[in-house]
């Protein structure tokens, strides 16, 4: 079981890694309207946080939607 999931994830990754490229997926992860990004002289800081969001609601649905289908 932990061998699939961590095949879903591997093509999950690819997915998005890939996904702007024509016909992929219309956004990027990552670069989401309202991520934090802060660009100094020396460095820079970057926090997903609506990507992070994102993420988690599908990873929710998709566990509400595994228990759903197990009852």
């Amino acid at each position: 079981m932990f061998v699939f999931i961590g095949a879903m994830f591997i093509a999950l990754g690819i997915l998005l890694y890939f996904g702007v490229r024509p016909g992929g997926l219309p956004f990027r992860l990552g670069h989401l309207p309202g991520d934090i990004v802060h660009r100094t002289k020396n460095g820079l800081f970057y926090f997903p946080v609506v990507s992070c969001l994102v993420v988690s609601a599908i990873i929710t649905l998709l566990a509400w939607l595994m228990s759903l289908i197990r009852k």
